[in-house]
């Protein structure tokens, strides 16, 4: 599976022009083939966007989804549904509120925080490995009240050093892209064990959970557009 921006024409224009790489062997040249059979995304607005993209690489013959950063693995509701209820929950807001907030099911949205806790310290660990390699990001973070809070505090400093480095985009966004879109995913995590004394010797950083707010931009979001 490969993370694909929310464009679906300039998706579909980087496949025929085979400028996108495997996430298997690394080598440029995916191409289209065709779409995944049922695959549907629903929007905070409730409808359905139908379809994701499939592509091959040419030189090793392995097949990848191209699932866009508007979508989690596994979550029929989109990241821009998802994660404002992970982060109100992370600072302590109750299901039941963020039921009613983001317009879902209680039981629904129970599964998905239920998931997002049990994760937290995979979820801190991948982002603090990603914003030390990709971004130079110094994390150090005193520890907040819960293991979600602190790895939404660790998401928040990497989005701004991320959106100084390559342009802002909404907070939702940078989640699903940054976490490959395993954020409640039961499988293995995007990047490999970082070793433990990664950050010994880095700077401490003042932060906090609002950060993650500030690191969000005006805009509406684009979303693919079904197959033909």
């Amino acid at each position: 599976m490969l993370m694909v921006g929310v464009d679906a024409a300039e998706v579909e224009r980087q496949l025929k022009a085979r400028e996108l790489a495997c996430p298997k062997c690394e080598v440029v040249g995916l191409r289209p083939w065709g779409f995944v059979p049922g695959r549907r995304v629903r929007q905070p607005d409730g409808s359905i966007v139908r379809g994701v993209r499939r592509s091959r690489c040419r030189d090793c013959g392995t097949t990848h989804v191209l699932l866009p950063v508007s979508a989690l693995r596994r979550r029929l509701d989109a990241a821009e549904t998802i994660v404002p209820a992970v982060i109100a929950h992370a600072r302590g807001m109750g299901h039941r509120r963020v039921a009613a907030m983001v317009n879902r099911s209680e039981w629904t949205v129970r599964d998905w925080l239920r998931r997002a806790r049990q994760r937290a310290r995979v979820i801190h660990d991948d982002v603090i490995r990603l914003g030390h390699e990709r971004f130079g990001c110094d994390l150090r973070l005193a520890p907040l009240s819960s293991p979600l809070e602190d790895a939404f505090n660790v998401v928040g400093v990497v989005a701004k050093a991320a959106a100084r480095q390559l342009g802002p985009v909404p907070f939702w966004e940078f989640v699903a892209g940054a976490t490959k879109g395993a954020l409640l995913c039961n499988t293995s995590p995007p990047f490999p064990p970082a070793p433990a004394d990664l950050h010994a010797a880095a700077h401490a950083v003042e932060a906090t959970i609002s950060t993650a707010a500030t690191a969000d931009t005006e805009g509406e979001p684009a979303h693919e557009r079904p197959p033909p």
